[in-house]
């Protein structure tokens, strides 16, 4: 695979691990992202390395690459609920116009394309644990659908090109990820929670706790993700996340107790349409990518708190 590699969203959370992981396997990385949410501090490290190139460019507009590409990974979009409610016309534009754009790209460079979706496109499922054969029950008119309906139509377009075109494509389904790089004002319950209990504030938990997520650290998330990359006539989306499902209050618990905060846990109104429980079954991701998370909650816990500690 030791090939040019371009990453849409490469200064993001996620998209900035995929190019520490691929350079380190030997890779040349072009890195795309308008840093509306990515941020240069997460690639700033890798500026100055031969096999890196960072381009500030909105992937909504054409996307204009001069060499010859392998890969095309599609991870640009605001991701968390406070970004992509701050920015619902621009999400729903990357989800539709920015994959169109990068879809175009990896069609005429002859390149193998990977599509970054959700589990999100599950809403707030009926079906428990999420396989991925599950159409999902998804409010296209809530707050939250900008960011569900960009997703599954973007693996609505994925598809589309992959059966008109013959690109070679995959869909990586990501659950809930977590791990260093993650911004404080990120607003998903990891990094609220950890910027809460280490000034001691009080921890915000939404509803009464009870709704359920599901955590894949980081590295295992690159390495899911690297080996469906690999893959071979794996079209249809897989589930990349860790099957390992606890309570947002247990959560909150165990974050208190692991930070040694004197935080209070304090309640607030559940938002629209929150999905109430969240956990992949992974049961193809083991069987087709040989691929299974490696990293418990406590461990990953610990590296991201070091991580938000010394910011």
């Amino acid at each position: 695979m030791k090939r040019r590699v371009l990453i849409t969203g490469g200064a993001g959370f996620i998209g900035s691990h995929l190019c520490d992981f691929l350079i380190e396997k030997g890779h040349r990385v072009i890195c795309i992202d308008n840093l509306i949410t990515g941020s240069l501090s997460n690639i700033k490290h890798l500026l100055k390395n031969k096999n890196f190139k960072f381009i500030k460019h909105d992937v909504t507009k054409y996307i204009n690459i001069n060499e010859k590409i392998g890969y095309v990974l599609h991870f640009a979009s605001p991701a968390s609920p406070v970004d992509y409610l701050r920015y619902p016309i621009k999400t729903l534009k990357v989800g539709s116009l920015g994959t169109h754009n990068a879809l175009g790209l990896a069609k005429a460079k002859k390149a193998k394309f990977l599509l970054a979706s959700t589990s999100e496109v599950y809403g707030d499922p009926l079906i428990h644990p999420q396989k991925e054969n599950y159409y999902g029950n998804v409010n296209p008119v809530g707050p939250r659908g900008v960011y569900d309906e960009a997703k599954r139509f973007a693996e609505a377009i994925t598809m589309a090109y992959h059966r008109k075109h013959k690109i070679d494509t995959r869909i990586a389904r990501i659950f809930n990820t977590y791990g260093e790089r993650m911004r404080k004002d990120d607003g998903r319950a990891i990094p609220n929670f950890l910027s809460q209990t280490i000034r001691n504030k009080p921890l915000t938990v939404y509803g009464n706790g009870s709704q359920t997520r599901s955590f894949c650290y980081i590295s295992d998330m690159v390495n899911g993700i690297y080996n469906l990359i690999l893959s071979e006539n794996i079209h249809t989306p897989v589930n990349i996340g860790n099957p390992n499902e606890v309570s947002i209050l247990t959560l909150a618990k165990i974050i208190i107790r692991l930070t040694n905060s004197t935080s209070k846990i304090v309640y607030r109104t559940l938002p629209a349409d929150d999905p109430k429980v969240r956990r992949p079954d992974i049961a193809l991701a083991k069987s087709k990518l040989r691929w299974k998370p490696k990293v418990d909650l406590k461990e990953g816990l610990m590296k991201t708190i070091d991580y938000f500690k010394n910011q």
